[in-house]
């Protein structure tokens, strides 16, 4: 979400040192930002294809084209590209979830007319169901990032290249106990978080072929590693635990003027803080450590939900939009959550999320696991009967009631419908590759 609803840190570049305590210290700050559940936000990742020719790549020449065009597009929310080509829109913090939808939805059909002209669309799948693309972007910071990423397999190149999802990103809670408090949103989070992976999986297939996940988007995360990847405890004090797993994660690169970045190996940015080898870390350091973590729920001052994949049709990503933020905010759909998460908790083992079983099973079963949909059912319906309460108009709430009965109440997901062949995008037959066409 652009001009987050707290952004942990700012663009200054703080040159001065940092501490192991200061860098404590800013973190327990930064990450929580806690009040009134206020305002609300979403990043929508698309890839991008020619419909003509689908399973073909398109040209790096042609994106960078299409992207020189839309930069001085005017739009609310921040539109950006992703390694591989992707494009985000990230909105400004909305007031409303219908004031989020509108600006999302506006500024989605000003960028798709202008690549309609080019013959281009917006597809919404969780990994590219044909190939991994080529690395659109040339930067440092993409270099390092693969550099590092490498080290752990092939799973980084899919996330970075191949991979689009929905980000829903709601205020982090009020201080005091209860539903909408940040400790219980921090929980729920976390426990929510496979029954989003599973309700909307939506990347099965791998090079044309299924993959054996109904999320492969899901396990590719998990393969990047737990320093990278993973999540703190959600047991203790939030801010405390999140603190830890900063300092204790491995520090992705080391930045420098010119040149290549450093990319260290088994550093993390406790040991860097204590070290200060190669150099001394600064404020400046810290706040690009923290986006170099890519946990399923990342605290940004508000927290900021990554499980997701991205959907199929224009206004897919509506649906986990208002299913997220009516889960958070209304405190009867809050406290049903609750309930209907609750017993999947003892799946997860004292394993940090996406690594343990609840979060595999939802990657790879969808919502053919039992207890992932008997959970869905309930937080769908705790949902759609919360979003009149917090002004969803009427398709907003019709959509949500047609998710529910087309895949939810089913045990089904967008991933299924790639899987059966009813997707309309062309897919190959299973068991082999067609050749592009």
């Amino acid at each position: 979400m652009s001009d987050s609803l707290s952004d942990c840190g700012d663009c200054t570049d703080h040159r001065t040192a940092i501490t192991e305590a200061e860098v404590d210290a800013l973190i327990r700050g930064i990450c929580f930002k806690t009040g009134p559940p206020r305002t609300l936000g979403v990043e929508v990742e698309w890839l991008v294809m020619d419909p003509s020719r689908p399973r073909h790549p398109v040209p790096s020449e042609r994106l960078a084209s299409l992207y020189a065009t839309l930069r001085p597009v005017p739009l609310r929310s921040a539109l950006t590209v992703e390694p591989g080509g992707q494009l985000e829109l990230s909105s400004p913090p909305a007031g409303s979830l219908m004031e989020c939808v509108g600006t999302v939805s506006a500024d989605l059909d000003t960028v798709r007319a202008v690549l309609a002209d080019d013959g281009l669309a917006l597809v919404g799948l969780g990994h590219h169901p044909w190939h991994t693309p080529s690395r659109f972007l040339r930067e440092a910071r993409y270099d390092a990032m693969e550099a590092c990423l490498d080290r752990t397999g092939p799973a980084g190149r899919h996330m970075m290249r191949a991979s689009a999802s929905v980000q829903v990103c709601v205020d982090a809670g009020y201080e005091e106990p209860g539903p909408l408090g940040h400790e219980q949103r921090w929980w729920l989070a976390h426990r929510l978080g496979p029954v989003l992976v599973a309700a909307f999986a939506n990347s099965p297939l791998v090079d044309g072929r299924p993959s054996g996940h109904r999320s492969v988007r899901q396990s590719y995360w998990a393969g990047i590693g737990p320093g990278r990847a993973g999540a703190p405890s959600t047991d203790g004090e939030p801010r405390a635990d999140w603190a830890r797993h900063v300092l204790d994660s491995p520090v992705m690169c080391v930045r420098g003027d010119d040149g290549p970045w450093e990319v260290p190996e088994n550093l993390t940015f406790r040991e860097w803080t204590r070290s200060r080898s190669p150099r001394p870390p600064t404020r400046a350091d810290l706040d690009y450590h923290l986006t170099t973590l890519f946990p399923p729920v990342r605290p940004r001052g508000h927290l900021e939900l990554r499980m997701i994949d991205a959907q199929p049709g224009d206004d897919g990503w509506i649906v986990p939009l208002a299913v997220t933020a009516a889960l958070f905010d209304d405190p009867e759909a809050a406290e049903a959550a609750h309930r209907a998460v609750k017993p999947l908790a003892e799946r997860a083992l004292d394993l940090p999320a996406p690594h343990n079983p609840l979060w595999a099973d939802a990657a790879r079963l969808g919502l053919t696991d039992p207890g992932l949909c008997e959970a869905a059912v309930a937080c769908f319906t705790a949902a759609l009967r919360a979003l009149p309460r917090l002004g969803a108009e009427p398709e907003v709430v019709a959509a949500v009631a047609g998710y529910l009965d087309r895949y939810v109440a089913r045990g089904r997901c967008p991933a299924d419908d790639l899987l059966d062949g009813s997707d309309g995008i062309g897919r190959p037959a299973h068991g082999r590759k067609d050749t592009p066409s």
